[in-house]
């Protein structure tokens, strides 16, 4: 009972009460718009208190930035009241120059001499021995997510609490709001089907921030995997409730991953990502709308698709016939640099829009045309199909495949999403 106590209140350093009209920020462009501070915005605020006298690792990537863009280790590097002794890059890299799949190495950082590891899919031994070499005392987690389970930032906040808790490092979560908001949808991972984009059992759109996501990994995954938890803080954010999207504040927007331009595209991701699951259908990678334009070989698919889908009168979005080449092939290289025809979702309701229920429509649509292929691992044998890794099982592929409609994959998951919901809630903070 006292370890929970500890999760739920001593563990969390607020940054003041929820107060005044959030509305209407003073020097705000659009009065609508919601005043909101991270975690950094409120530690850099106390003068870094929680972060004085220890000798910091900072985890993060290009997101880790205050309200003014400045970034969290040149903040504590130029304010002499923290050291910092060492910063770990995630995929895409600390700096964020790196492609999907790929990091930026180990190396020195240009511009404050600081040693950055190369922690793109460590593991928790690495992760130690990061931590021992570097002579951290606490861990700094600080990256924007997008509220997907296959994003893979949530993972390398899990892996690396699985190490601090195991060579006793402290370690600090700066909260960042959920883009997407804080609702939790979509199925359930199941144990079998569990890899790098989705290592413990959570739903797909987890609607939780990385400080709530910390204190359940904490509570309801350590313990098992370790035998111990973690020593967690979380600097809490101000003024951000569960049902406000990154759209209706006034936090700064900086590209999580090369192909997460807009607060939009993280809106849509938790759907149309599934469909790096199908191998004749493009996600839209390099083009100037990823995860928005999808579509597959011009002489494959048509405009019939976008009816369809239109046809059934999706909440909060509508569907464009689209043409586009993408640029970035992922793991499709047949369709680098051809003509693809599909649509553009083009979201007309931010708060209406369901990005799970819209991505199982297209797919259900999609699947009608003899080139729909799943796209299959030849170094999986035994889970070959990335959707079921995306999905956490092969139920949504093989109930599509038998002809499911939409409410009926869909209704699938209810049990268990009610079931993650009533688990998540004593580790909500907002």
């Amino acid at each position: 009972m006292q370890r929970r106590t500890f999760l739920t209140g001593a563990g969390t350093v607020t940054g003041g009460a929820l107060a005044g009209a959030l509305a209407g920020a003073p020097g705000s462009a659009d009065p609508g718009i919601r005043r909101v501070e991270t975690g950094l915005d409120v530690l850099v605020r106390s003068g870094f208190r929680e972060l004085r006298g220890q000798r910091v690792g900072v985890i993060s990537n290009p997101t880790g930035v205050d309200s003014s863009y400045r970034h969290l280790v040149d903040l504590m590097h130029g304010s002499g009241q923290v050291d910092v002794v060492a910063a770990f890059g995630p995929e895409h890299g600390f700096r964020g120059s790196a492609q999907a799949g790929g990091s930026e190495g180990t190396g020195i950082d240009a511009r404050t001499g600081i040693t950055v590891y190369d922690a793109y899919g460590a593991s928790q031994a690495k992760w130690e021995t990061m931590f021992t070499q570097s002579g951290t005392d606490t861990v700094v987690f600080d990256i924007q997510d997008v509220g997907a389970r296959f994003y893979t930032y949530i993972w390398t906040m899990y892996t690396s609490m699985l190490a601090a808790a195991r060579v006793g490092k402290r370690y600090v979560v700066l909260d960042r709001p959920n883009p997407i908001g804080g609702r939790a949808y979509g199925p359930m991972m199941t144990a079998g089907y569990t890899s790098g984009v989705g290592l413990k059992e959570i739903v797909q759109q987890h609607g939780m921030t990385v400080g709530e996501l910390a204190r359940l990994f904490n509570a309801e995954f350590l313990p098992g995997e370790i035998g111990q938890q973690v020593d967690l803080h979380v600097v809490q954010c101000r003024h951000w409730k569960r049902d406000v999207l990154a759209a209706d504040t006034d936090l700064p927007w900086v590209m999580p991953s090369p192909n997460m331009p807009t607060t939009d595209t993280a809106l849509v991701y938790p759907g149309t990502c599934l469909f790096e699951g199908v191998a004749s259908i493009t996600e839209g990678r390099g083009t100037c709308r990823p995860f928005e334009l999808i579509g597959g070989l011009a002489t494959d698919f048509d405009y019939h698709w976008g009816d369809r889908l239109n046809a059934r009168d999706l909440p909060g979005v509508r569907f464009r016939e689209a043409y586009f080449s993408p640029t970035a092939a992922g793991q499709k290289p047949a369709l680098l640099n051809k003509l693809c025809a599909g649509v553009e979702v083009k979201i007309v309701d931010r708060h209406a829009y369901d990005p799970i229920r819209t991505g199982v429509a297209m797919l259900v649509e999609a699947r009608k045309y003899p080139a729909f292929a799943w796209r299959q691992d030849t170094w999986d044998t035994v889970r070959p199909y990335w959707i079921d890794k995306l999905t956490g099982s092969p139920r949504l592929r093989t109930m599509i495949d038998a002809g499911a409609d939409v409410d009926d994959v869909v209704g699938a998951w209810a049990d268990e999403l009610a079931a993650f919901d009533r688990q998540r809630r004593p580790y909500l903070l907002y």
